[in-house]
């Protein structure tokens, strides 16, 4: 499965409700935002965003939305996920003016969702909170079956590589990508002309042995180009299998060549594990 949108995005309009036409009404004085803590197995869908003939999680939600309150809502992520890629803890906005209770949204939301779709908690937060924009970080992780044979039980989850890994000089190559840095060589060739800026700020890099046989890559970052993680870790595979030294990763960095890092790994390891805030959702509850 292929998607061909950022893994995360932070410049979109903050409109939880279908987009008005020009000359309407101004939004109705009760309407109130929630703030939805959402995980899921992305396996069988084409990514978080809405697309034409697609199943997305965006849809998913919309729709359990909808039959809840009898609204047509937009959904807002703080970070819109890839096809295939999982969340632990992706964030989401949307307005209401139903008068439920952060419980009921809960349970009245997951009773609509498909089992592999689940809201864990809820907020009812002041309305000019911008679950995109105020976002100062979000935090991803990897994970990497590293042994001889699949896992029928972790595939779904993991991506298996066979033979040693160096795991020294791979948290070497993570110090190379820490700080401000034009990220474009690590994003998809495909997407670079509608990437706008691309510098971005890595706050995280660490590579590290779980068990023996798994191995998880755990990166932060103000946010991310497309397939940024993917083709980082496909780089990070690469110096780990002594197939590329450090020094070839800089010059891949200072090249700014899109599509010029990885390959890409596939997206079934890669998870949205949280998106960091300057407060937290209770502070700022109505």
């Amino acid at each position: 499965m292929t998607g061909s949108h950022p893994e995360d995005i932070s410049n979109e309009a903050d409109d939880e409700s279908i987009a008005p036409s020009p000359g309407t009404a101004p939004r109705p004085a009760n309407e109130r935002k929630f703030v939805i803590i959402v995980e899921y197995d992305g396996t069988n869908y084409h990514g978080f965003q809405l697309q034409a003939g697609a199943n997305t999680i965006q849809a998913e939600l919309e729709k359990a939305i909808l039959a809840l309150t009898k609204e047509n809502r937009r959904v807002i992520p703080a970070s819109r996920t890839d096809a295939g890629v999982h969340a632990v803890a992706q964030v989401v906005a949307f307005r209401t003016v139903t008068e439920f209770s952060p419980e009921v949204i809960v349970k009245g939301l997951n009773h609509y969702l498909p089992p592999d779709i689940a809201v864990k908690r809820a907020y009812r937060v002041r309305n000019t909170v911008n679950v995109r924009r105020e976002a100062v970080s979000r935090e991803y992780k990897y994970y990497i079956l590293n042994r001889e044979t699949r896992s029928p039980l972790r595939d779904r989850f993991a991506y298996t590589i066979k033979g040693e890994l160096d795991l020294t000089a791979m948290n070497a190559a993570c110090a190379v990508i820490l700080g401000e840095h034009d990220f474009v060589s690590f994003a998809s060739a495909l997407e670079a002309k509608h990437l706008g800026k691309t510098t971005r700020t890595v706050l995280h890099a660490v590579v590290a042995r779980e068990k023996e046989d798994t191995i998880i890559f755990e990166i932060a970052a103000n946010s991310f180009l497309t397939h940024q993680v993917r083709n980082t870790v496909g780089t990070l595979l690469r110096v780990g299998q002594h197939r590329i030294e450090i020094t070839e990763l800089n010059k891949i960095l200072e090249a700014k060549r899109a599509g010029s890092a990885g390959p890409g790994v596939p997206a079934r390891g890669l998870f949205l594990t949280k998106v960091n805030y300057p407060y937290s959702f209770e502070e700022v509850t109505e």
